[in-house]
């Protein structure tokens, strides 16, 4: 009976300290938060049958990926032209159009907007060839099939989630948890046992090492240059020498060990 008890007890102090112990790693950890953006698109189309089609295979689409999507019609190019601001992510585009063709459009809007995904709607190849010129993603003939469109929707997914997929790290701070934007983040600095993060309104304290933040941000443009210090890539405005000057003014060393290994991520980003 005695061992039993001891049994038990043993259980449960084994429980008690495993679970202290994890809420004490949960509490000094950081952890990295993706957050998936709406995906806007517009349908430019001047058949209502066809834009009713696009829409379908776009819900249809949502339903499968869990991805939230907003769909805007407009009947015509000119539509488009007018008044654009950049508020869309993809852009379904037909070509042959009564008031300005989708071609025409096509080149006003990416004029004003680099990032934009243009694939276009159309019935004949002659035209779509023209898409490149436009940097367009590419084209899909009528009548649509649900599969070729699939195919060439989920990459452009890809790409707008490559730009527009929000990467934030979970931190704790004076007992608090706060999530920041990695965005935000220029450079991260190891001071002892701690690191600070360098942020654009604040700088912020929280338990190291700084190789764990390396480790988690390694893929997200961001890159070691000294040992103490590891850089967000798109805030570099010059290397020189053994020194990286950041936007703001702030210079930081450049170590010769990781000098090389630098320089290929800050390539890498640029493309």
């Amino acid at each position: 009976m005695i061992y039993r008890y001891l049994s038990v007890f043993s259980f449960v102090f084994t429980f008690f300290a495993y679970y202290h112990t994890l809420s004490l790693f949960l509490a000094r950890s950081s952890i990295l938060l993706y957050v998936a953006i709406m995906i806007n698109i517009c349908i430019v189309e001047d058949e209502v049958s066809q834009a009713e089609l696009l829409t379908d295979y776009i819900n249809k689409y949502a339903a499968k990926s869990h991805q939230q999507f907003s769909v805007t019609h407009l009947p015509d190019g000119i539509d488009l032209v007018d008044d654009y601001k950049s508020q869309f992510d993809i852009i379904l585009l037909d070509i042959q159009m009564k008031h300005l063709d989708g071609m025409t459009a096509a080149e006003k809007i990416r004029k004003l907007d680099e990032d934009v995904v243009i694939i276009f709607i159309t019935s004949t190849v002659q035209y779509a060839v023209q898409g490149y010129a436009v940097d367009a993603l590419g084209y899909v003939l009528k009548p649509v099939p649900y599969l070729q469109f699939e195919q060439l929707f989920e990459k452009a997914i890809t790409r707008v989630k490559a730009k527009q997929e929000k990467v934030y790290i979970k931190v704790t701070v004076d007992d608090k948890q706060l999530k920041l934007d990695c965005e935000t983040v220029s450079y991260i600095e190891s001071q002892r046992n701690n690191v600070i993060l360098h942020c654009t309104e604040a700088d912020y304290v929280t338990a190291g090492p700084l190789k764990r933040f390396e480790e988690m941000l390694g893929t997200h443009g961001f890159s070691k240059c000294h040992n103490a210090y590891v850089v967000n890539l798109s805030y570099v405005e010059a290397v020189q020498k053994e020194e990286v000057l950041l936007s703001g003014g702030i210079t930081l060393p450049i170590s010769r060990a990781r000098k090389k290994e630098f320089m290929m991520a800050l390539t890498e980003d640029i493309l």
